[in-house]
């Protein structure tokens, strides 16, 4: 167990980029912020889950905040289960049903318009994300951010990161998980970082995806898709006009094994656009 005055003698139970997780009080655990990420991201996060949660979004409720060693946190109900991406690498068998559930998880956020969200919309964070990237060509830069203009808003809840990891699965169901990245927009935005992820993050996991899920990553992603699009109620858009702009706000997350494909996919889409 973790104690208040000092975590360096429990090792994680799980770990990110900006966080730990640590096993805390029964039915509890911690999420421990690294030392080097900001303050208010701790509090901002409690504002989100607490909005999602009471707004009926399967998620975990989020119990206090709290401060250890100079680093903040949150005290979260302890959520039993394993990832869908833990899942698949055990079972690959599942991989269809967990891809249309995946769908049908993201459609049900979706559905949710919640005016107490404290988030920045979409579209501003995307921009301020690409504007801070510095491997882009000056030109290109601008042309996303022009696209970006004309793409159009929403007010319907975005998890933000959602993919297999961000989801356990329960024997009361699916519970979706950090929601540090939660904000208001298009679904179409959130679609479209859902499928970058799939197509491109899948392939620079490492050993977080087995090599045989690796080979089928494709066929998870068309299934993913597929149910989405039979679910949304307008069929005739898609994902594709948003992935140029979500690949180069990616980019300011300086994930190295994903840059060239990241830097391909902004002009492919931007090209096809074009020639629209």
């Amino acid at each position: 167990m973790v104690r208040p005055n000092d975590t360096r003698s429990s090792s994680p139970i799980a770990q990110g980029r900006t966080a730990e997780i640590y096993a805390w009080a029964p039915g509890a655990v911690l999420k421990l912020y690294h030392a080097w990420c900001p303050p208010d991201w701790a509090e901002y996060e409690a504002r989100v889950v607490r909005a999602v949660h009471e707004a009926g979004i399967p998620s975990p409720a989020v119990n206090e905040l709290i401060e250890i060693n100079g680093r903040r946190g949150l005290v979260y109900e302890r959520i039993e289960g394993v990832s869908m991406l833990q899942d698949m690498n055990a079972r690959p068998w599942m991989l269809v049903r967990h891809a249309r559930s995946l769908a049908e998880l993201h459609f049900q956020v979706h559905s949710q318009v919640i005016q107490e969200l404290p988030s920045h919309p979409y579209k501003d964070r995307l921009r301020n994300d690409i504007e801070h990237v510095e491997i882009l060509d000056v030109k290109l830069k601008e042309n996303v951010l022009t696209l970006l203009s004309s793409l159009p808003d929403g007010q319907h809840v975005c998890h933000g990161d959602f993919h297999p990891g961000n989801v356990l699965l329960t024997d009361q169901g699916p519970v979706v998980i950090d929601w540090m990245t939660a904000c208001s927009g298009s679904p179409w935005a959130d679609v479209a970082r859902s499928s970058l992820i799939l197509q491109v993050g899948a392939r620079a996991a490492g050993r977080q995806v087995h090599p045989i899920l690796r080979l089928f990553i494709k066929l998870f992603h068309r299934l993913y898709l597929q149910r989405y699009l039979a679910l949304a109620s307008s069929p005739g858009m898609d994902g594709e006009c948003w992935m140029p702009v979500i690949a180069a706000a990616r980019l300011n997350e300086n994930i190295i094994p994903e840059r060239d494909a990241l830097i391909k996919m902004i002009q492919k889409g931007l090209k096809t656009k074009r020639s629209l």
